[in-house]
């Protein structure tokens, strides 16, 4: 039997406080054996530490979002610091860059994607990669801060195949979401075809970025069977295929079993 792993999912989001534990049994059903829940503020990594408790499927990166980045500060950096002790916790993130959004200057983010970038290497945990509208600049402070030396995960991966390549150069690994569903999504369709199932994950990004039937509505984990299914189609794969080495990917790359 296939089984998936959701790499990137909030179920610490309000969208779910009506019926997480639906939610959490869909998944189930779906054959979603583990989930990986991102903190990336201090609500959201409160609710992230709490889920790690109550499931033993679930684990947690904790980071501080690029949008939110003039909130940060080093308390709250350290603060994470000693959260990332758990032995659940299994990454730093959502961090990076991201310019789409104006809440936070760019160089305000560039400062503490840096400062993450430190802490992941400190604590020798794998940084989790949120870009939006950022390539060049992500990929440059990726190399001038060695992040090699740790790795990490290209979050909801939609630059190009080099892009995807250069990032592979550098020990992180390509993460495909929903939007590879979409009908005009070129750039993920190509990176799904074209860059080895050896570098990809999957992910839902839920209760975003929702697959094709479900564009437009509520995410969650569930559909993360939806990604891995058209990963195969494109790869001209049987979906157990891809489910099993994406699996075997992440825990190999989680450390966990």
């Amino acid at each position: 039997m296939s089984t998936f792993i959701d790499t990137h999912v909030h179920l610490n989001a309000d969208q779910y406080d009506e019926d997480l534990q639906e939610v959490i049994d869909r998944a189930i059903a779906a054959n979603v054996e583990k989930m990986v829940v991102i903190g990336f503020d201090k609500k959201t990594i409160e609710r992230a530490m709490q889920l790690i408790e109550d499931y033993d499927f679930i684990y947690a990166v904790i980071g501080w979002h690029p949008v939110d980045a003039v909130d940060c500060t080093d308390d709250y950096l350290n603060w994470i610091e000693q959260l990332a002790q758990h032995p659940k916790v299994v990454g730093i993130g959502e961090t990076g860059l991201d310019y789409y959004w104006d809440k936070s200057p760019k160089d305000v983010q560039q400062y503490w994607f840096r400062k993450q970038i430190h802490l992941a290497k400190k604590l020798e945990l794998p940084i989790i990669i949120h870009n939006r509208d950022a390539t060049g600049d992500v990929v440059r402070i990726l190399k001038e801060e060695n992040a090699a030396a740790v790795g990490g995960i290209m979050h909801c991966f939609g630059g190009s195949v080099e892009t995807a390549h250069e990032c592979i150069n550098m020990n992180f690994m390509i993460s495909l979401g929903g939007p590879v569903t979409f009908k005009n999504a070129r750039q993920p369709k190509e990176v799904a075809a074209e860059i080895p199932l050896e570098h990809l994950l999957i992910e839902t990004d839920a209760p975003y970025l929702a697959p094709h039937p479900f564009r437009g509505k509520r995410n969650e984990p569930a559909f993360v069977t939806l990604v891995a299914e058209e990963i195969a189609r494109l790869k001209e794969l049987p979906v157990e295929e891809v489910a099993y080495k994406t699996t075997e990917n992440a825990k190999r790359f989680f450390k966990i079993q």
